[in-house]
């Protein structure tokens, strides 16, 4: 029987931590993130069939994201009484018709059409997903549970667009597409069976909600810091990674053929950091963080003043790869941590879109950067942003200790 949870239920602390139904929404995010980017993969077969430019296939992405970053808060907002697992379900079901509908799109014009629908249905996707899994475990086990969730979407870098693009490439670019669609579709059935539920708040908890968030909800502070936090975290690192392939071949002297390999061990490293996080750092989010950071900053110094040197650079590479994994899963444990349960759902949503900001600013940041001043510009852009990013997230420490130190008084 499926068993039901009205928010904000805490789980009890000696209850079995729940593997499965945190595998299962795994799974789910895994279908959701390979669907976000395998257009990345299969530009040439897209750009050939349809008859447009590469540049226009890769603007698909693009689309995804703003789509994410227009639609996750308000989406979040309107469906705010609505039960969390009828919700996820729905959510991945349109992430399904969505693929479908991309495979079937005769034209780039409804193709497009169907990735701002996916990208609509990932936006509320995440701002439920992160949530979801919180509420599934005690406080302190918050960071294993999203570490744990989230690996889905690096198990889709890993795993899920590299396989998409060689199925893309045996068998034209609509197959992956109609295929992911299939497998969101079993997705969404495994989470309607199997996993626990979270229902929506009850009347009386919404109306308390309601009058908090009209008196200012004192961790409002706090989630906006950790939001910015992100955000230009974000625009660091993507001003770098986003041209990660000419800085291998341009700066660091990576023969073309060998560059899928590192990206490859890159993308391995990522996932040993997540699971640092999960494992490492669960009970201590804000302090894994740091340490991501400070570690994240020394390797681009290596990678910037010895790039040529593929002794100390590519050790380096790997090493960023899992200092930078420990980053996300950790922040948004941080995030669930500071935020109050009334406003959980929203400051995810926040947490969504300052994500996708991130990763649309880097890459215009990268851009403008490598035309300006060249390669050997990225890293420092990204060591600065490093520094301001982390003097941030010591400020929201010193706010969120403010904060219980008031709850207390």
């Amino acid at each position: 029987m499926t068993n039901s949870v009205k928010l904000p239920v805490v789980p009890s602390a000696d209850a079995p931590f729940p593997y499965g139904g945190l595998f299962v929404l795994a799974t789910a995010v895994f279908m959701s993130v390979t669907a976000e980017m395998m257009p990345t993969g299969l530009l040439p077969e897209m750009s050939a069939d349809l008859g447009v430019s590469e540049g226009q296939i890769g603007l698909l992405v693009t689309l995804f994201a703003v789509a994410v970053v227009v639609t996750a808060v308000p989406l979040t907002a309107l469906t705010r009484r609505f039960s969390r697992h009828s919700l996820i379900v729905a959510v991945l079901i349109t992430v399904a018709v969505s693929s479908v509908l991309s495979a079937l799109a005769p034209n780039y014009e409804l193709l497009a059409v169907a990735r701002v629908l996916g990208g609509t249905a990932h936006g509320l996707f995440w701002a439920i997903v992160g949530v979801y899994s919180a509420h599934l475990v005690p406080r302190h086990h918050i960071a294993r549970a999203v570490a744990i969730t989230t690996g889905g979407g690096t198990l889709a870098f890993v795993l899920g667009v590299p396989i998409a693009t060689v199925v893309g490439h045996a068998f034209g670019w609509r197959v992956p597409f109609a295929a992911i669609g299939v497998l969101a579709l079993c997705a969404a059935v495994l989470i309607a069976k199997l996993l626990p539920r979270v229902d929506a708040p009850a009347p009386d908890a919404r109306s308390a909600a309601s009058r908090n968030t009209k008196q200012r909800d004192a961790s409002v502070p706090g989630v906006a810091l950790l939001c910015a936090v992100v955000a230009i975290l974000m625009v660091g690192h993507y001003a770098m990674y986003t041209y990660v392939t000419p800085y291998l071949i341009g700066r660091m002297g990576v023969p073309g053929a060998n560059v899928g390999g590192l990206l490859f061990v890159y993308g391995v490293a990522g996932a040993v950091g997540l699971l640092l996080a999960g494992f490492v750092f669960s009970a201590r989010p804000t302090f894994g963080v740091g340490i991501g950071l400070v570690v994240t900053g020394a390797s681009v110094v290596v990678l910037s003043v010895w790039a040529a040197n593929p002794f100390l650079a590519i050790p380096a590479f790997a090493v960023w790869g899992a200092a930078f994994g420990v980053i996300p899963a950790l922040m948004q444990a941080r995030l669930l941590h500071v935020a109050s349960p009334a406003i959980r759902d929203t400051a995810n949503a926040y947490y969504s879109t300052s994500f996708n900001i991130g990763i649309a600013g880097g890459a215009l940041l990268g851009s403008v950067l490598l035309g300006a001043f060249g390669l050997e510009s990225l890293p420092l852009g990204y060591l600065v942003l490093l520094v301001v990013a982390g003097a941030l997230l010591w400020v929201s420490v010193i706010v969120a200790h403010r904060r219980h130190a008031a709850t207390l008084a």
